[in-house]
């Protein structure tokens, strides 16, 4: 065997190595081919993941989104004018993930999870990837325990369960935002003392804003502080201002942190608003970076980019500590159209719809609540059985009750059932009108509903109906207060109770001044 020289055994090492060198350069480091609105084309990168962040110059972060033959789509997160063409691209072997842990609490962060209130960094836990694959059916368990709104129509009539995803749905400035604000806002009590005793689990709270004005989601931080809400609440703002990769971005943020309480067998509650602007915001990164669009000029896939977020909502088994993560979606209509492309592919995902109609919101009737098309598909399983029993014939009674009322605007001679079913229908319409930032405890909502069902209030006049309601249960609290300790503690209306209350009715009747 011929005897191999030193000196050729360092020129084949060197040979290789070089070798090595060139390959780690290609697989790690590309070069910008092109880049304008928000996307850059880089060359290399051959080794690069989906949802992979990548390091631009000027301190630009960027996530891939498409994966070609010769070339990388990147999205970018900061200003593409720092980009240009020639410049070097970094690996950073992390996929895009948001920063988690309970210092997140109380904060307004954008969807990298950097802080944008001005009140300093904050310390995490970890990072957990943005997108992540929704848990299987053998992890979880069904919908049972109540996630209360404090909004006595929502409460009696569509009930939301920890765990579930229920869609608010309606025409833009209908009171959609109001109806998610007033739920987070109710989670306060999840937090007190009493709840403990009672052995309900505190909820926290994230509110994901998709393409709004930034004063209009100061307004709600502001509302949220003034109501001790932001304490258990993290705000995740994606302003109309911010690029389109943030915006899309937002949402699978939000429910990283959701996921993270969840997990730990805590509850979360995520708001996403809205994910009209997110699909948007998702057509034009798509239409940008080549990919087909489809039906109605959206990308074909916009079903997919909410399915797997909406999907990671869940209520999780025992074994896996007990956790829920509820989901809260917005959706946009326009003029009233359920039937679009976007609206009609999130109620399929969805478990129930809350619709708001803009000709009930004119007329005064807030929340404005059609409830001929809003449904839970939980249903009394997300009830406590004391609303159950109590709520069970309001739905039927309002469906009834818009149905004649279209019907006696034409008709003069109404025989006395129909008369009747109107005169009930105006008074629970009435009873289940209520302010914003007014939530109310359960206890007072299933007195205030079995008022209304049980014919209690026929007598009363329509006008006098709310003051009637208030000033009954103030009676109520001071002369039998145990009734509510009761329905609060044993989640039940027994016999007992109903007699007490109808007997308590009927004597704060007699006494009440009707207004003139």
């Amino acid at each position: 065997m011929a005897e191999v020289k030193p000196d050729e055994i360092s020129a084949i090492l060197r040979q290789q190595l070089a070798g090595f060198d060139n390959e780690a350069e290609i697989y790690d480091v590309g070069t910008v081919l092109q880049v304008g609105d928000g996307i850059a084309r880089v060359y290399g990168l051959s080794k690069v993941m989906v949802s992979e962040l990548v390091e631009f110059p000027n301190n630009v972060m960027g996530m891939v989104l498409n994966l070609d033959e010769d070339s990388v789509g990147c999205v970018l997160f900061g200003e593409s004018q720092l980009i240009k063409e020639g410049d070097t691209v970094k690996r950073t072997n992390r996929l895009a993930s948001f920063p988690v842990g309970n210092a997140m609490l109380g904060r307004v962060v954008n969807p990298l999870g950097e802080p944008i209130d001005g009140k300093g960094s904050i310390q995490h836990d970890a990072f957990m990837p943005i997108e992540r694959k929704a848990l299987g059916v053998v992890t979880r368990q069904s919908v049972s325990e109540p996630l209360q709104t404090g909004i006595t129509a929502v409460d009696a009539m569509i009930p939301i369960g920890r765990g579930q995803r229920e869609l608010i749905i309606g025409d833009r400035q209908t009171g959609k935002t109001a109806v998610a604000i007033d739920a987070i806002i109710n989670q306060k009590q999840t937090h007190t003392q009493e709840a403990k005793e009672n052995g309900i689990e505190p909820v926290f709270c994230v509110y994901v804003a998709i393409g709004q004005k930034d004063s209009t989601v100061a307004q709600v931080v502001a509302k949220l502080e003034e109501h001790g809400a932001m304490e258990f609440t993290t705000v995740i703002n994606s302003g109309a201002s911010t690029p389109a990769p943030l915006q899309y971005i937002a949402p699978y943020a939000g429910a990283t942190l959701g996921e993270y309480f969840r997990d730990k067998g805590q509850h979360a509650l995520v708001v996403y608003d809205d994910l009209s602007k997110q699909a948007v915001a998702y057509r034009e990164l798509s239409l940008l970076l080549r990919r087909p669009p489809g039906r109605e000029a959206y990308p074909g896939d916009v079903f997919y980019v909410h399915s797997r977020l909406l999907e990671r909502a869940s209520k999780l088994n025992d074994s896996m500590g007990g956790g829920s993560l509820t989901a809260l979606p917005i959706i946009e209509t326009q003029q009233g159209d359920v039937s679009a492309y976007i609206p009609t592919n999130v109620i399929s995902i969805t478990d129930g719809q809350i619709y708001l109609e803009p000709s009930l919101f004119n007329a005064g009737i807030r929340p404005a609540i059609n409830v001929g098309i809003s449904v839970s598909r939980v249903g009394g399983n997300a009830q406590i059985k004391a609303m159950k029993k109590v709520a069970g014939s309001l739905k039927l009674d309002l469906a009834q009750y818009r149905e004649l009322e279209a019907f006696a605007k034409f008709g003069s001679d109404l025989d006395k059932a129909t008369q009747r079913t109107l005169s009930r229908g105006a008074r629970l319409v009435e009873l289940l009108k209520q302010g914003q930032y007014s939530p109310i405890k359960v206890e007072k909502q299933v007195v205030s509903v079995f008022l209304g069902t049980q014919g209690l209030l026929d007598e009363i006049p329509v006008k006098d109906i709310k003051r009637f309601e208030q000033e009954f249960i103030e009676y109520l609290e001071l002369k039998e207060n145990d009734v509510f300790v009761s329905i609060r503690k044993e989640k039940v209306l027994s016999d007992s109770i109903v007699n007490s209350l109808r007997t308590n009715a009927q004597e704060f009747k007699n006494k009440f001044q009707v207004s003139e």
